[in-house]
């Protein structure tokens, strides 16, 4: 697929005509883990690397494609809070390693297994992660890359917030893969909200999207990588280890 051209041009162009409805659904690096086998400091062992992303239980698992080799989870700090955690992981044969892990926001109301337009709170489950965009120029990204002015955050919104989509990756959560993340096609109805996003952070809860920081997103849209079918998995703790 072409990172650009006429046909998502003109398909960006009237997203902008639709802006303040697209957007309605979304308003510091750790050190990596060790490889089971290698020594740390002193030759203490260090140990294995998980078979399974940590925090996550056999039926939020079980929504994993069997291909999937990178997993963007995103750890809610409670049901109805705004803070999270995004752990970025790759699958090296069975096992799982973190790469990176930056603090978050989700949803200022915090989270849902039964996602609605303005409900203020980010839908749980694993969903694929195939397209990105934003204002800015594609800083490298291995995923479909969309630029276009079409994505600016409208100026009536709070000045922190005008920038929060300079860069996005499209969660495909009622969207139509192969599109521009601002699409406003909904295939299950604009009842159940969309332009669910990984998007930069302004400093709060979102609408009920996932937002980090600037560096955060540039990471993810040079890594994440369409051939090895990468997945955000995102939720609460307890429905995380459902």
């Amino acid at each position: 697929m072409r990172k650009s051209g006429a046909i998502r041009t003109a398909a960006a162009t009237v997203a902008c005509a639709t802006l303040a409805i697209c957007l309605t659904g979304c308003g510091s690096s750790a050190r990596p883990h060790g490889k089971g086998g290698a020594s740390g400091p002193g030759g203490t062992p260090r140990a294995a690397a998980p078979t399974r992303v940590p925090g996550i239980g056999d039926g939020m698992w079980r929504r994993v494609p069997a291909g999937t080799r990178q997993v963007v989870a995103v750890y809610g700090a409670g049901p109805d809070s705004p803070d999270s955690t995004v752990k970025l992981f790759t699958r090296t044969g069975s096992h799982w390693e973190q790469l990176r892990s930056w603090a978050a926001h989700n949803g200022r109301k915090g989270w849902t297994t039964d996602h609605h337009e303005g409900d203020q709170r980010t839908p749980v489950g694993v969903f694929t992660l195939s397209d990105a965009g934003g204002v800015l120029a594609d800083p490298g990204s291995r995923l479909p890359y969309t630029r276009s002015a079409s994505f600016q955050a409208p100026h009536y919104w709070n000045k922190n917030s005008w920038h929060d989509f300079d860069y996005v990756i499209a969660i495909d959560y009622n969207r139509v893969r192969g599109t521009a993340p601002n699409d406003p096609t909904r295939p299950e109805g604009q009842r159940k909200g969309g332009s669910i996003w990984l998007h930069m952070d302004h400093g709060g809860g979102t609408s009920a999207c996932v937002s980090q920081s600037e560096d955060a997103m540039r990471y993810l849209l040079r890594t994440l990588d369409p051939r090895l079918h990468p997945v955000v998995v995102m939720g609460d703790s307890r429905h995380l280890a459902a």
